[in-house]
């Protein structure tokens, strides 16, 4: 239990990344973690899918970048795995559960010693023709949208440190 508490207060945003692919060991065990991620009612509505592919993520990249209104910005950072979290939208509580397959995404490759980042505008991504286009040829129903990108990989240099806690951040009430 201390060792994941560790984990949860020391993970943080990777933004610099090696070109190195990560292990097949250590995305599996990654990506089982995402899968025990609590959804509503038990639905389990999010689906992960991996790309390792660098023209893929290049696409991804580029999408991404113009939803940014940014065209020449790189948003994945140069990470070699990008695992596109989304969700059945005809579901309980999507948006909740494929927030919650990112947070143990990004927690466990924290604790392998892999570095991560939630990468935003998924929902746009996917919502666009070539996103679209990128969702059928992956077999993913129409039904589902984008929660976020989860970037993978070795990190550059080393985790940078939490910054401190804001006062009141939790409040008990007895």
């Amino acid at each position: 239990m201390k060792s994941t508490l560790e984990d949860l207060k020391n993970r943080r945003s990777i933004r610099e990344f090696k070109a190195e692919q990560i292990t097949d060991e250590e995305l599996d065990a990654i990506l089982e973690a995402g899968t025990y991620a609590p959804s509503g009612m038990g639905t389990q509505s999010a689906v992960m899918v991996v790309v390792q592919d660098k023209a893929i993520i290049e696409k991804l990249q580029h999408l991404n970048a113009e939803v940014l209104k940014t065209p020449d910005a790189k948003p994945f950072y140069g990470a070699p795995t990008v695992v596109n979290v989304l969700v059945d939208t005809t579901k309980v509580t999507p948006i909740q559960d494929g927030s919650l397959v990112m947070g143990n995404l990004m927690n466990a490759a924290a604790a392998l010693g892999l570095g991560s980042c939630w990468i935003n505008r998924a929902k746009e991504v996917f919502e666009t023709a070539e996103g679209k286009a990128l969702l059928k040829a992956w077999g993913i129903p129409e039904h589902y949208v984008g929660i976020g990108h989860c970037i993978l990989g070795y990190a550059t240099g080393d985790t940078p440190k939490a910054a401190p806690r804001k006062a009141g951040y939790s409040i008990k009430v007895k």
